[in-house]
Parts: C-alpha cells; sequence; structure tokens
C-alpha cells in the first residue's frame, strides 16, 4: 500500500488549500488520513477512489 504526504495530496489536487482538503475530508468526500508515528498520510488507492467518485 503506497500513501501520500500532505504536500503530495495538495499537488495530485491541483495545489489546493489545506482548509480547503480538510473540509473535503470533514464533508466525506475525502477520505481520513492515517497517522503514522506523528505525521499524516493518505492511502493514494482511497484518494484515487474518492477523485473518481467525484468526476462521476
Amino acid at each position: 500500500m503506497q500513501y501520500l504526504t500532505f504536500r503530495d495530496l495538495q499537488s495530485k489536487l491541483g495545489n489546493r488549500g489545506r482548509t480547503t482538503i480538510y473540509r473535503d475530508v470533514e464533508a466525506g468526500r475525502l477520505p481520513r488520513p492515517v497517522k503514522i508515528g506523528s505525521r499524516l498520510y493518505w492511502c493514494v488507492d482511497a484518494v484515487d477512489a474518492a477523485i473518481a467518485a467525484l468526476a462521476d
């Protein structure tokens, strides 16, 4: 399983702002991050599935 850092996620989403990304997470449009150590990561497959679902 591959993970994205916050900066990777921002790039993948067209350099969206931090607040906008966290609003999308709270609204269920993006998956919740996984905490590994002291950092947050997003599963690449889950992010891709969320983007595909929004594109439909």
